[in-house]
């Protein structure tokens, strides 16, 4: 068995998360009945994380156990005919067979859209959360800038996790906008339950004027989840990049 890791973009809407559920169609389930058919052999994944229902992904990545070699330049359209049309791979690696999606991750990079426009706009509706007012850019950096570095993250965690702690290190988290679609990027080497979906909550908040941007480390600190923003929409969030040392991981 050869280890390779895949690196995968799908739209969301459709499935109920990555992982396997008993309610609907998962990435993982449509992924691993696709490897199964190419290598006529079941195929099971390890997945770098559990993206939520609805929540989108750009640069997912997987690893995996396969039966012979396809050439990398070759296996993901080889995968792509046995999927569907809001899921595809975009890339294959070869690594050494002890690399593990999950575990050798370094980090992940998300992105929360947000669109500001008096009118919807459909052909970006479903990977953006749309809201019909103004939104000040600048006080939203400014809160931007508290989630930097190791924080207790209690206040942006929902219910239901399974995380031992709610301690956890953001690289950077900033907002930029153009043509009135806000784009709240956030890097970090872990996150929490609805973490991402919440600190954009939190963002949107400062942004209306309803949280004052030099709150935010208070509401961090007070490890108070009422004090926080709502948890928005899963349609805005998509998983941009995961971060590994590739040189180290592969042949």
């Amino acid at each position: 068995m050869t280890k390779v890791a895949l690196v995968c973009e799908y739209d969301g809407t459709d499935f109920v998360g990555f992982q396997i559920q008993n309610n609907g169609r998962s990435v993982e389930g449509t992924l691993e009945e696709a490897l199964s058919t190419l290598y006529k052999t079941n195929i099971d994944v390890q997945g770098c994380s559990r993206t939520d229902s609805g929540v989108h992904a750009r640069g997912h990545v997987s690893s995996l156990d396969v039966p012979f070699i396809i050439p990398e330049d070759r296996l993901p359209a080889a995968i792509n005919v046995f999927l569907p049309e809001d899921l595809a791979v975009t890339k294959a690696i070869y690594t050494k067979e002890e690399f593990n999606a999950r575990f050798d991750s370094l980090g992940k990079r998300y992105i929360y859209r947000i669109y500001s426009s008096p009118i919807r706009k459909p052909l970006i509706d479903r990977y953006a959360y749309h809201v019909t007012y103004k939104l000040d850019l600048d006080a939203m950096n400014k809160a931007a800038m508290a989630f930097a570095g190791e924080h207790d993250f209690k206040a942006f965690c929902a219910s239901g996790g399974s995380q031992v702690t709610t301690v956890r290190k953001l690289f950077n988290v900033h907002v930029f906008e153009k043509d009135g679609l806000f784009e709240i990027v956030v890097q970090g080497e872990a996150f929490l339950y609805n973490m991402v979906r919440i600190i954009a909550g939190t963002l949107l908040e400062v942004g209306t004027g309803r949280i004052d941007p030099d709150s935010v480390k208070d509401i961090i600190a007070s490890g108070d989840r009422a004090r926080a923003g709502r948890t928005l929409p899963a349609k805005g969030l998509t998983l941009e990049e995961v971060y590994y040392n590739w040189e180290e991981v592969t042949k």
